[in-house]
């Protein structure tokens, strides 16, 4: 029975892997979005009156936050959750455990917020600043992965108007090329000309991509003809595609196959909760009906060196009033 339960954990990791970087991949032509600016958080009372209605907490949401990591492996091969690393993608998955629905919400990177500063071992705030949310996983002078997704986490529950932030999950980037080689390489039909990038990469060729080619494939757009977000999402859908099924395949075909790629993914992905109840948790992406990703509306300008984005402050209301509360 352990070994059938360890088998489960894994097939369910491995493919919430899948989904979550399909998912980041589809953030990312979400960042540049929006109008408006935000004003910080509405107030902590229970009951909250909108449009002459009043609104209370729905006790039934349960939330998980997911990051994406702008680190890749050290030569040793271990995890690197280390100072200088930032959460370059946000999802917040939430899930209505009444209604069995799900519905995630694309945060910027540039989202402008709260961010604490902790000691070594999170054990005070040294200091508290406005600024790109993504920066919230660095601003810890402690090298605990699980105590800098935390404090990330706490950055969207103020950005958030006070809502709970119950898990998270965190993945380095590279995971992409440690699945695709795993896997055997993934087979595509080149989309774009990536002459002087990769010139193994020839449009209409049909190619497999192994190692930093399939990264290379499915992030690159600064250099092609076609440098639109457009462009790459549709690189991004396609390898993912090509991606899951090459991975059902291989499980299908080698009971250990699921085991051996949790295990490399070991090296990459940090969670919170015990492995049997983030197990269950993690369930729900496949058993609940999934709504759609949802952004924030806002505004994106230049600062004195990097994009800032101001969330609207009305459009957010709207926003955590219909997913986290219900009408009195």
């Amino acid at each position: 029975m352990k070994t059938n339960n360890r088998y489960v954990k894994y097939f369910i990791i491995v493919l919430v892997v899948i989904f979550l970087i399909a998912a980041a991949f589809l953030a990312l032509d979400l960042w540049e979005s929006g109008r408006g600016k935000y004003q910080g958080p509405a107030t902590d009372d229970s009951v909250i009156s909108h449009d002459g209605k009043e609104f209370v907490p729905n006790e039934n949401i349960e939330t998980l936050l997911v990051l994406g990591l702008d680190k890749y492996h050290g030569a040793d091969g271990a995890a690197s959750h280390e100072d200088g690393v930032q959460s370059d993608f946000l999802m917040l998955f939430v899930f209505d455990n009444s209604k069995e629905q799900c519905t995630a919400i694309q945060i910027n990177r540039d989202t402008m917020t709260r961010i604490k500063k902790l000691s070594i071992g999170g054990t005070a705030v040294v200091g508290t600043y406005t600024a790109q949310i993504a920066l919230a996983y660095n601003y810890v002078a402690d090298d605990n992965a699980k105590i800098k997704c935390r404090n990330t986490c706490d950055s969207v529950e103020y950005l958030m108007n006070g809502i709970k932030v119950d898990h998270y999950l965190s993945l380095t980037m590279d995971c992409v090329s440690a699945l695709n080689d795993l896997v055997g390489g993934v087979e595509v039909t080149v989309l774009d000309d990536f002459t002087g990038i990769d010139d193994a990469l020839v449009k209409g060729e049909t190619v497999t991509l192994t190692g930093e080619r399939a990264l290379r494939y499915v992030r690159s757009r600064y250099g092609l003809d076609d440098s639109t977000n457009s462009s790459r999402m549709e690189r991004q859908q396609q390898y993912i595609n090509a991606l899951y099924d090459k991975t059902v395949s291989c499980m299908g075909s080698n009971e250990s196959f699921a085991v051996e790629l949790a295990d490399t993914l070991d090296d990459y992905v940090v969670y919170d909760s015990s492995n049997e109840r983030m197990m269950k948790f993690i369930e729900k992406l496949d058993k609940y009906e999934f709504l759609g990703i949802r952004d924030l509306e806002g505004e994106s300008r230049l600062g004195e060196e990097f994009v800032e984005f101001y969330p609207d402050e009305s459009s957010l209301r709207e926003l955590v009033l219909d997913l986290f509360y219900k009408q009195k």
